[in-house]
């Protein structure tokens, strides 16, 4: 499956272990935006994983997005390309 997955994240080193995680997992687009392609079970460790990562408290936030096939032929790119490197990463 696809996935898109947005997050805001107020820690620094939260930030970082979130994109580290979601970096095994998929390519990253642009600041706080990665998309995935994953199977159901690496669905669910992955969102394991970012939900121990995150403190709601804090106001930390990850938005999961399944993008069906009609919307990924859909899919407009406007501006530059996608990042190379890792420059939101702090």
């Amino acid at each position: 499956m696809r996935l898109a997955i947005a997050y805001d994240i107020s820690d620094d080193s939260n930030r970082r272990r979130v994109y580290n995680a979601l970096e095994r997992y998929g390519a990253w687009q642009q600041y706080s935006v990665f998309e995935l392609e994953i199977s159901k079970t690496d669905r669910v460790e992955l969102e394991d994983e970012l939900e121990s990562l995150i403190d709601p408290s804090d106001g930390d936030r990850i938005r999961i997005y399944r993008l069906c096939d009609a919307c990924l032929d859909s899919t407009t790119d406007l501006g530059s390309d996608p990042p190379d490197e890792q420059s939101n990463v702090l």
